[in-house]
């Protein structure tokens, strides 16, 4: 049976802040987390990606100990054991019948005495202070999950653990967001960040783990895993479209949107002589430096990723 365990009673590397060892969680016949490895670096913030059910949601849970791993240890290495880390995962559930700071006042009252204003201030820094006295069923989506933020932050964690928070946010409580976490992060904060807003990670994160099917299939900083390659962005008319799929399949290429297919290679010039020499001849070439995206999609498109970067 695996471990979920807290404080620093554990052996492990000292710099570790949040680390994964063989970790497997099965439900029945189905895998949900597969042998997983994983280190996060204190003062790091890491961003932790994968399509639906992939096993993110069940990681985060087995490391808050909610979910018992059926093999292997997932560890969060903090002094003091869980009262020093903030969480959000899922969709928060707060009392709708109450307003917004008597949840928090209640979520307070649930552990080490914690001050009012404690409480206010992490309602503040979550841009939620204005509604602090509605109750909670008038708030919308984008507001229950700046609440939540604000219930993660409220102790001042050292460890700070997040599912999807930007749920619900227009674009400007995503910039806040983003403002707010690096806030945070300057602060010494551990951010274990699960998001499928790519381009935000991109912005806050040092380091990216991408998990598919409960496996690893690739971890490391940024730049290495977007490499120095290039990616070319193929227009063809869409009656084409699947000619220049089969034409470039040997490339991997992606479909972006009808008659829009995106390939890695060096230059233009290659997928257009590679595609004339089947009938195809593209409407407009583009090239451009391959991102987080690119990245993803080709290791959560493929019918198995392979581990490790």
């Amino acid at each position: 049976m695996g471990r979920s365990l807290s404080g620093d009673d554990h052996p492990g590397n000292r710099t570790d802040a949040v680390s994964c060892r063989a970790l497997t969680k099965r439900f029945g016949d189905a895998i949900a987390v597969d042998s997983l490895d994983l280190s996060v670096t204190r003062g790091e913030t890491f961003g932790f990606l994968g399509p639906n059910g992939a096993g993110k949601t069940t990681t985060l849970r087995m490391l808050l100990g909610l979910v018992r791993p059926t093999s292997g240890v997932a560890r969060l290495h903090v002094e003091g054991g869980l009262s020093h880390v903030g969480a959000m995962v899922e969709e928060p559930a707060f009392y709708p019948w109450l307003s917004g700071r008597a949840n928090l006042r209640v979520l307070a009252g649930a552990g080490a005495p914690l001050a009012h204003r404690d409480v206010e201030a992490a309602m503040d820094r979550a841009g939620i202070a204005d509604a602090a006295a509605d109750k909670v069923k008038t708030y919308s989506q984008g507001m229950r999950q700046r609440l939540g933020l604000a219930a993660a932050l409220m102790r001042r964690p050292s460890i700070l653990l997040l599912d999807e928070p930007t749920n619900g946010l227009d674009p400007g409580g995503i910039r806040d967001f983003r403002s707010l976490l690096q806030d945070v992060s300057a602060e010494g904060v551990t951010v274990f960040l699960s998001s499928h807003l790519l381009t935000e990670v991109e912005r806050l994160c040092d380091r990216v783990a991408i998990v598919h099917r409960g496996r690893l299939a690739a971890v490391g900083p940024l730049g290495d895993l977007e490499g120095t390659g290039s990616v070319v962005r193929v227009e063809v008319d869409p009656s084409d479209e699947a000619r220049a799929m089969e034409l470039l399949a040997s490339r991997r290429p992606r479909r972006v949107a009808g008659g829009v297919i995106t390939v890695a290679a060096a230059t233009g010039r290659e997928i257009a002589e590679q595609l004339a020499r089947g009938g195809v001849y593209p409407e407009a070439l583009s090239v451009g430096r391959r991102s987080l995206e690119d990245v993803f999609m080709e290791l959560t498109e493929a019918p198995r990723a392979t581990a490790g970067v």
